[in-house]
């Protein structure tokens, strides 16, 4: 069975693709490309089927990884079918809840940087959009090193599919 995780930020066009890109790495590199579904979507409509930002696609593909990407926006209907919802901040987490249409929906919502032993109490990956190039690296570092853990959770998840 397919497990799905399906990062989220505000426009999906630079933290939850640029999120969706290391991790989708992660999972290949780790042999899971059969088993894991790695997707991104945004908590707004406005950027909806546009490119990911370009100052996500350069640092993505300067740091070796894919980057090609279409925007859309996250819909409560998805829920059911997507295992693992990654909040790129606090604001789409609390977004998400509100989506949710059940206690065990909202319960499959997490922060990305919840992850990182390193973050402490600073969960939130800022916003790169307004920024400048060292906006984007530190976003694209915050990613890393969150996605190494997340991966370990989600194969646990997925032996205890198996047992």
């Amino acid at each position: 069975m397919t497990y799905r995780i399906c990062f989220v930020c505000t426009g999906n066009t630079c933290r939850s693709p640029m999120a969706e890109h290391v991790f989708r790495r992660h999972v290949e590199e780790a042999g899971l490309g059969e088993l894991v579904v790695v997707e991104s979507a945004g908590t707004g409509v406005w950027r909806e089927g546009e490119a990911a930002n370009p100052r996500t696609v350069s640092v993505l593909e300067e740091h070796g990884y894919t980057s090609a990407h279409t925007a859309r926006q996250f819909r409560a209907s998805w829920f059911p079918a997507i295992d693992l919802v990654i909040a790129l901040d606090e604001g789409h987490l609390r977004e998400l809840h509100r989506l949710a249409r059940t206690p065990e929906e909202a319960a499959r919502t997490r922060l990305l940087r919840s992850y990182d032993p390193a973050a402490g109490n600073a969960l939130d990956v800022p916003d790169p959009y307004s920024g400048g190039r060292a906006d984007y690296e530190e976003c694209l570092e915050m990613v890393e090193a969150a996605s190494g853990a997340l991966l370990a959770a989600v194969r646990l998840e997925l032996e205890d599919r198996t047992l």
